[in-house]
């Protein structure tokens, strides 16, 4: 399989949080959605055991007030998984190579995961209401980027190149930075630093040994309870309580995939892909099973971000028969192919106007996901009913 070289892609229509990390030569190289040789057995069990038990305590211990300190956890997983697998280095030594996080990627990623939460919600009220995030008055956060969608922003990809990015930018950073960054480890009134230590004279964090690898290890578990436990906070605010009566799903609403703005990449991708399913190369067509279908490459249980890089558009037969299981090693192939080397800037340059558009990311998300795969012996999706082990082919009945 090719390798794209970091240098012929240029992703530069919004700001990424793959870009804010600390240079190194390794952190820049070049990426390949390969099965990296990073062996859980590298970060010792009891590391592991204890990174479970800490999440159990933060979530039960912890005070929460506000949801900030959910989305801090849900951001240190997901940039923990956003950065390029090291091939061929112990899982220490990769660890250590991702352990610091800059604040500028904390904040960067707080406004990914607040945007979709300033949408007014339409409940039982007779006006709709942006949910309150916070026990008292709405939270700073939420009322800037609500204020920005009043002004017509539709996409966070209008707001990250919108003149007020900046101070947007600025204002997230002075949230995570009064609060958050310095509570989330406070345990029933006492400081357990336990991911990170607390140092405020710096401008990043650097995650404790083995934590990022745990992170990256963990993320289904880390993500499902903190916005478990997020929903949770978000309907309990007596405000929201009047305006949700206890109706709707409201994990959809504040976590669930955009279904309408995924449809604009279906013009896109049915000229890349010529008019053919993705994973059988027959004929899309336009309704029954054989309609088109745009698809989570990574399924979106694996990984809810919708990465204009990472659709591929599918027979809707396909696509129910893939479910949210990861395709087979040679869909991998090909979509790498596709999506990466052959039209990575064009995919950019069309969809970056409704979607996170960042080919790095999405290559590191795909190696991350087939490295547990490969270490949890995973089927793996060929067509219909059949599967891809390590052992070969099997139909399930």
């Amino acid at each position: 399989m090719k390798q794209s070289p970091s240098s012929s892609i240029s992703d530069t229509t919004m700001p990424s949080p793959v870009s804010a990390q600390l240079t190194s030569p390794d952190m820049n190289s070049a990426i390949s959605p390969v099965i990296s040789s990073v062996k859980s057995a590298d970060i010792d069990a009891q590391t592991q055991v204890n990174f479970i038990t800490y999440l159990q305590r933060l979530l039960v211990e912890g005070e929460f007030t506000a949801t900030y300190k959910f989305a801090l956890l849900h951001a240190l997983a997901d940039i923990c998984i956003e950065r390029p697998l090291h091939s061929d280095v112990n899982a220490n030594l990769h660890d250590a190579l991702d352990s610091v996080i800059t604040i500028d990627e904390l904040v960067v990623k707080f406004i990914e995961l607040y945007w979709q939460h300033s949408l007014p919600y339409n409940g039982v009220a007779d006006e709709a209401f942006v949910l309150l995030q916070s026990s008292k008055k709405q939270a700073k956060l939420i009322r800037v980027l609500a204020e920005c969608r009043l002004e017509g922003i539709r996409t966070l990809a209008e707001l990250m190149s919108h003149k007020k990015w900046k101070t947007i930018h600025t204002t997230t950073k002075k949230v995570l930075l009064d609060g958050p960054i310095w509570r989330l480890q406070i345990l029933a009134a006492k400081e357990e630093c336990f991911y990170y230590p607390h140092d405020k004279s710096q401008k990043h964090i650097v995650l404790n040994p083995g934590i990022a690898f745990c992170f990256r290890r963990f993320y289904d578990l880390v993500v499902s309870l903190a916005r478990n436990h997020w929903t949770q906070k978000v309907s309990a605010f007596p405000a929201n309580f009047a305006v949700l009566g206890g109706k709707g799903d409201l994990s959809q609403f504040l976590f669930g995939s955009d279904r309408n703005s995924i449809i604009s990449a279906r013009p896109l991708l049915t000229e890349i892909q010529q008019g053919k399913c993705f994973y059988c190369n027959k004929p899309l067509k336009n309704d029954g099973s054989n309609a088109a279908e745009v698809d989570h490459f990574i399924p979106w249980a694996r990984y809810p971000n919708d990465l204009g890089h990472n659709f591929v558009l599918a027979h809707r037969s396909c696509n129910n028969a893939k479910r949210d299981h990861l395709a087979a090693q040679r869909h991998k192939e090909r979509w790498y192919e596709q999506n990466i080397i052959n039209n990575a800037a064009q995919i950019t340059s069309e969809l970056s106007q409704y979607f996170i558009c960042d080919s790095s990311r999405s290559e590191a998300i795909t190696a991350w996901a087939y490295q547990l795969a490969h270490q949890g012996d995973s089927p793996l999706w060929v067509m219909g009913r059949e599967f891809e082990t390590l052992k070969g082919v099997e139909r399930l009945s």
